[in-house]
């Protein structure tokens, strides 16, 4: 029995070992009432007494030093200037402390700790012009009045997410689905460096993990488990979003959802969760409507605009702007469909439009209004 072990210690300990999920873990320091060191020193025979624990996992907390090594993990926290926050500490999420598969601890890397409420913005990692517009709107104007926007680091809404609070010198937190030393996905190295200067990266997992097919969702839950709120733009029916609502759903968060056009994949998931009673939001003032916060007199916060009058515009290039005055993304060829064109005319407008900055040529060779 090894009676050397802090509490701090033993929360990192059963944090890091295999086999022990969001809901084991709950089942096991609910038996042991929050005493990991307790837990670690059981005999197996106590162990196995408890419902839903079997063998596999009663040997693995029985012979944790084979499966984690604790002096490491703690060497590693100290080079890389990260905390292990766990259940027992003051700095804890208070709001995330208050779900039921809490995790045990959490490492977190920047020196910011939540002294404001935090709401989430998430989304799909396909975003059209308009929902980065949105995400980077919206955070930018919460985070000038006081929040913290809280998002997953991924391509796409949460990327704008965190930039536009960033945009305003304000304060952003990121979940991250692997170890901290993993940054993903890695096109967002500075971002993840300029995140920690201002804010905190957080991951419930050891160094070394991987990315998962379980990683995404455990961290969904941290994500709306430590907000007021989450804000949906733009998702799929099956996308990772719709995951982050079912468990704000779950954990009585306010749930709201900015529409979207109802002919694009992109607006699927958030009509979905619209027709299931998810709040429908098109301002800022009505997030704070919705969670009861006042604001400063000021004109209200509106949907940005995709147009620029100060830059002149042909005719030709116009009819061919008009193809998108409803928020298509068109091929070349339908633009030149819809736009009555040849493909040569049509090649040579697009190519002014893109040097106006009028429309966006997507990766799939497609374009999308600006």
């Amino acid at each position: 029995m090894d009676t050397s072990l802090t509490q701090h210690q033993a929360h990192l300990i059963l944090n890091g070992l295999p086999h022990v999920g969001p809901v084991m873990f709950r089942r096991l320091m609910d038996a042991f009432d929050d005493n990991g060191i307790a837990l670690l020193n059981t005999n197996k025979n106590t162990l196995l007494q408890t419902h839903g624990i079997g063998p596999k996992l009663v040997s693995v907390l029985d012979n944790w030093e084979l499966h984690f090594n604790l002096s490491r993990e703690e060497r590693l926290l100290e080079e890389r200037n990260t905390r292990f926050i766990s259940l027992e500490c003051s700095d804890y999420p208070k709001l995330l402390r208050e779900i039921y598969d809490r995790p045990i601890g959490l490492y977190w890397k920047g020196d910011y700790t939540i002294d404001r409420p935090c709401v989430a913005i998430v989304g799909t990692r396909k975003a059209t012009l308009y929902g980065l517009s949105v995400a980077k709107s919206f955070a930018a104007d919460l985070a000038s009045l006081g929040f913290c926007v809280v998002s997953g680091m991924a391509r796409g809404i949460d990327t704008a997410a965190h930039e536009g609070a960033l945009s305003v010198g304000s304060k952003t937190i990121a979940v991250q689905g692997s170890g901290l030393d993993i940054v993903y996905p890695p096109e967002n190295l500075n971002l993840y460096k300029e995140i920690i200067d201002n804010g905190a990266v957080v991951s419930e997992f050891c160094f070394g993990r991987r990315i998962g097919r379980t990683t995404f969702p455990m961290r969904n839950r941290i994500v709306s488990g430590m907000c007021e709120a989450v804000i949906v733009i733009e998702s799929n029916c099956s996308g990772g979003s719709m995951i982050t609502a079912r468990f704000a759903g779950e954990q009585c968060r306010d749930l709201m959802v900015i529409p979207g056009r109802i002919d694009q994949m992109t607006s699927a998931g958030c009509l979905q969760l619209l027709r299931d009673g998810a709040t429908l939001v098109t301002s800022v003032d009505d997030v704070l409507e919705e969670l009861r916060y006042s604001r400063p007199k000021s004109s209200a916060v509106c949907l940005p605009k995709s147009t620029d009058d100060t830059v002149s515009i042909s005719k030709a290039e116009q009819s061919v702007l008009t193809c998108f005055s409803g928020g298509e993304i068109l091929s070349p060829d339908k633009i030149a469909e819809h736009a009555k064109k040849s493909s040569a005319q049509v090649a040579s407008i697009l190519m002014s439009l893109e040097l106006k900055k009028q429309l966006v040529k997507r990766s799939d060779g497609r374009f999308e209004a600006n």
